[in-house]
């Protein structure tokens, strides 16, 4: 097989070993061959759209731009390169979104040697591929409720516009009540929100909802603070703004 042949893939990823490893696995298959390596979400996007790679080996948490915030701005760059989410996290909350997204699969870091180089192949197919140890839980569930998602779609159309707003409040630590006081609802309307959405993307904890805020680019890890309070949603008539942050590199 000729170079000209070959699989071209580029790695996303923040640490330098696990690149390094990624390349000489992918380099070391016949019909495979690494293109380019970067270390955050923005050189991702930039990256892919002049070089055009095949598939994109994408890391959900990286630096200034996260993974999941960067595969809709990817799959813009070309119409035939497809997105495998390569992670750690086993949530189905990052599997929904990844998929919604338009990546077309989601491989666990741990199951490297297993599923990795199947995964690439399937998807420069036009397959779809979910980690082994995913399939058999959430595969039935994530497909039949998302898998019908064109490529390229929003991550962001999982929820509605209120409940992604509701979502980053909660992230940003304020409570129901303060929620409601900033959008102008009842505390009421403000838990329906946070039931909803948690559901869709089986956020337990308040934990999961800040970690899934920061890979999804909604907030900033280094600039994370905990809000100011709110003495009255009467001082101001018009509705605060929620600040969408960048995630900036470290």
């Amino acid at each position: 097989m000729t170079k000209d042949n070959k699989i071209r893939v580029m790695i996303a990823d923040d640490h330098a070993i696990l690149r390094a490893g990624l390349r000489l696995l992918i380099n070391a298959q016949p019909d495979m061959t690494v293109v380019a390596e970067v270390q955050n979400g923005r050189q991702a996007i930039e990256v892919a759209g002049e070089i055009q790679p095949e598939v994109v080996l994408l890391d959900i948490t990286m630096p200034v731009s996260g993974g999941l915030h960067a595969i809709s701005e990817i799959l813009k760059t070309s119409n035939s390169v497809k997105v495998l989410l390569l992670t750690m996290h086993s949530e189905p909350a990052y599997l929904r979104t990844a998929l919604a997204a338009g990546a077309s699969g989601y491989v666990l870091k741990k199951s490297v040697d297993a599923d990795l180089l199947s995964a690439i192949r399937a998807v420069q197919r036009g397959h779809r591929y979910v980690d082994s140890e995913l399939a058999s839980q959430l595969l039935d569930q994530v497909i039949g409720s998302q898998g019908n998602a064109a490529a390229g779609t929003d991550q962001s159309k999982i929820l509605s516009d209120r409940e992604l707003q509701v979502l980053t409040l909660v992230a940003e630590g304020f409570s129901s009540r303060e929620i409601a006081d900033r959008i102008y609802v009842s505390t009421k309307t403000v838990e329906t929100y946070r039931a909803r959405f948690a559901e869709k993307l089986g956020l337990k904890t308040r934990a999961d909802v800040v970690r899934y805020a920061l890979d999804l680019g909604l907030l900033s890890a280094e600039k994370f603070s905990p809000p100011k309070r709110i003495s009255s949603p009467a001082k101001s008539r018009k509705s605060p703004k929620t600040t969408i942050k960048e995630r900036t590199a470290n």
